[in-house]
């Protein structure tokens, strides 16, 4: 079987919309979460193939305080702030490197406009990674798409996985619902970062699990492949804020997805 660093060049090389009309999906792979004691949370997105747009990285960091940043490589209304917008307080456009050096392990490095951050991400698997993605892999897509089918696989793999409460579809802050389709999971139990100075310490659960909106980020650090699927957008039904630039002066002014 493939390693993940294999995986994810073939998606980097190749990755492809699924036929699935009348939403907007991106397909890749990601850091569902990691919490640590400290009480930091990070996630990583990485999606060559986008409906709305060009592929893109982010990263999302939420400090003990609360305050949530998704940083990305593109745009906002093209990223992650598109859905989850709302719900943070910053979404900084900057270069991000994700740099794979084991076939198992792979480090992302951010540094621009004064911040920078250093995260290390080894995978690991186990004898319930393994059952899951065994499950996965022979399950057909209505199921996988289907959100009854969906809240039992979340159920299943949060108690399996020993990582809290898992949602696999619901409503993200901008008002659009989605779901996800994984179809591999690693975990990820040793994993170490330092953001502007501050080294996270530990990963390890939280008294009060993360989340935004209805997805909640695990409380045990995951990484997986698969792909994520929201409403379309409708500026009539959906909350326009996608992202709080800074402004010169310390201000902020709101946009919407539909400008840049």
């Amino acid at each position: 079987m493939a390693d993940a660093r294999e995986l994810v060049s073939e998606l980097e090389a190749g990755a492809v919309l699924a036929d699935v009309p009348g939403r907007e999906q991106f397909q890749g792979y990601a850091v569902v979460g990691v919490p640590f004691r400290s009480g930091h949370v990070l996630g990583m997105r990485r999606f060559p193939a986008s409906s709305v747009g060009p592929g893109y990285t982010s990263v999302w960091h939420r400090d003990p305080s609360g305050r949530w940043v998704i940083y990305q490589d593109e745009g906002p209304r093209y990223t992650c702030p598109r859905a989850f917008g709302p719900a943070i307080d910053d979404a900084p456009t900057v270069p991000i490197r994700v740099d794979w050096v084991e076939a198992d392990r792979f480090e992302v490095d951010i540094e621009a406009e004064g911040r920078r951050l250093q995260w290390q991400v080894p995978l690991a698997e186990s004898a319930a990674t393994r059952a899951l993605n065994a499950t996965a892999s022979i399950l057909p897509r209505f199921l996988r798409h289907h959100r009854l089918a969906l809240a039992v696989i979340a159920r299943t793999a949060g108690s399996t996985l020993r990582a809290g409460r898992v949602r696999l579809a619901g409503t993200a802050p901008s008002g659009q619902d989605f779901f996800a389709d994984l179809r591999r999971i690693w975990l990820i139990e040793k994993s170490t970062a330092v953001v502007d100075g501050v080294e996270l310490g530990e990963p390890g659960p939280l008294a009060e699990q993360a989340h935004l909106g209805d997805f909640w980020l695990p409380q045990r650090g995951l990484f997986a492949i698969g792909g994520s699927f929201f409403e379309l957008y409708d500026p009539a039904r959906h909350q326009q804020v996608a992202s709080r630039h800074e402004l010169p002066g310390g201000g902020t002014r709101k946009a919407s997805p539909e400008s840049s």
